[in-house]
């Protein structure tokens, strides 16, 4: 067997295959002898089929299968042996005249190699790293909501604007019936509010959707139907009280730390509201973390140049794809999946050149966070490492769950690469402040 390359270009080679009949011929013989052992011929004793005529009816579809698994196995071999770093798979030409009966069989494959670039984390331009803070305003929200929350529920003979009112949303067309409790500060429409006080328990009034609350998650909630369906939906309900509740705030007494923070972790309101301002900058940290990793990738994607082996890849998810694909689809899908494919080459280079590894050891304790994680809230709040390490091994024994935390840990590990190495500009805002800079 002799494997050669021809270079077409960079990004481009053909390699050719050539396959003697020494290669395998002495293997199609000996399936052949086994088929004649196991042969049921009607006019032929088991065992005793002459061997030309299962060499006749056979050899043809056992010579095929031996050559490409040759073909496979070599040439896999070749490519790593070679350091070749190829895109896709190889791709067969397609040969004209092939014999399969020739002494020397000849294959031909079409490779798409991947481009060389470099990557500079000390970018150009510095990239934006938010710092979250929960401002006082922010803090102080959180207070009275915690004090509402657990505070004392007095019963009303009619609605005012700071009440509590629950009672059963309707509309009959599309199918909506649910029970709800509806906070008077959340409403949003005016005409909505001025409808409501003064109503009492047993009155209807009718509300327009679209508009009505404050933020668009709520109305999914009250009406009971899903947040896609809730987005833009205009249409009127129906809604009738059935009981109004003023909530008076409870006191910031011990018993009140204790019951939120755990017994003695609290004992002052500042002491309060200084742990709140550290639990929400906590929260807002994976917020910005994960905005600048979107940020760095999308940086690197805009702005490292290198050509990719277009025409191949079009070609290979033509001739690839579970379905059948004509010439202008394969070339939407090709331009789907470019920019997906640009980070992924950059992605490995940037793990190339720094060595950044993932140790069995790193997945497993990184596994046993997320699943103390998940227990945590379910209230197992301090779960045995005995019983962490039997999860995590079942956990990881799933392929689809192992990649994916594999992947969660890498952009962590890039993360924390980024932070120390790349360009970066610190930028401190309040969470409102970032909402709106972020997602307009």
């Amino acid at each position: 067997m002799n494997i050669t390359k021809e270079q077409i270009d960079d990004l481009n080679a053909v390699v050719t295959v050539a396959i003697t009949k020494e290669d395998y011929q002495e293997k199609v013989d000996k399936i052949l002898r086994d088929y004649r052992k196991q042969a049921d011929i009607p006019g032929f004793r088991k065992g005793h089929v002459p061997l030309g005529l299962i060499k006749k009816q056979y050899g043809k579809s056992i010579l095929v299968d031996e050559v490409n698994k040759l073909l496979q196995d070599n040439l896999n071999k070749y490519l790593t042996e070679e350091k070749l770093d190829v895109l896709g798979n190889p791709l067969p030409k397609q040969q004209d005249n092939f014999d399969w009966d020739n002494e020397e069989l000849a294959f031909e494959f079409e490779l798409g190699l991947a481009p060389d670039f470099e990557v500079s984390l000390d970018t150009e331009e510095p990239i934006t790293r938010y710092k979250i803070v929960a401002d006082e305003k922010m803090v102080n929200e959180q207070v009275e909501r915690l004090r509402k929350q657990h505070g004392k529920l007095i019963s009303k003979s009619e609605v005012n604007t700071k009440d509590e009112v629950t009672g059963t949303f309707t509309n009959e067309e599309e199918e909506i019936d649910n029970k709800a409790t509806l906070e008077l500060e959340k409403i949003e429409d005016e005409t909505a509010l001025e409808s409501l006080k003064g109503k009492k328990v047993g009155d209807s009034i009718t509300l327009n959707t679209k508009g009505l609350l404050k933020d668009d998650y709520l109305l999914s909630s009250v009406l009971g139907v899903t947040q896609e369906k809730a987005k833009d939906l205009d249409i009127q309900v129906v809604f009738t009280i059935e009981e109004i509740n003023e909530r008076e705030p409870a006191e910031l007494t011990q018993e009140f730390f204790d019951t939120i923070f755990g017994e003695g972790n609290i004992t002052s309101e500042e002491e309060m509201k200084e742990r709140i301002k550290e639990d929400s900058e906590k929260q807002f940290e994976q917020q910005a973390d994960q905005k600048l990793l979107n940020d760095v990738t999308e940086y690197f994607i805009e702005n490292i140049d290198f050509e990719l082996p277009a025409e191949f890849l079009t070609k290979w998810i033509k001739m690839t794809g579970e379905e059948p694909l004509t010439e202008d689809q394969a070339v939407e899908e090709y331009e789907k999946s470019e920019k997906g494919l640009r980070y992924q080459l950059i992605e490995g280079k940037i793990i190339e050149d720094n060595d950044i590894q993932l140790q069995r050891e790193e997945v497993m304790e990184f596994a046993k966070g997320y699943i103390r994680s998940q227990m945590a809230q379910y209230g197992q709040l301090d779960p045995k490492e005995e019983e962490l390490d039997g999860i995590a091994a079942r956990v990881l024994a799933n392929q689809d769950e192992a990649k994916r935390l594999s992947e969660q840990l890498m952009s962590q590990k890039l993360l924390e690469l980024y932070k120390e190495k790349a360009n970066l500009k610190t930028k401190e805002v309040n969470y409102e402040d970032f909402i709106k800079e972020v997602y307009g």
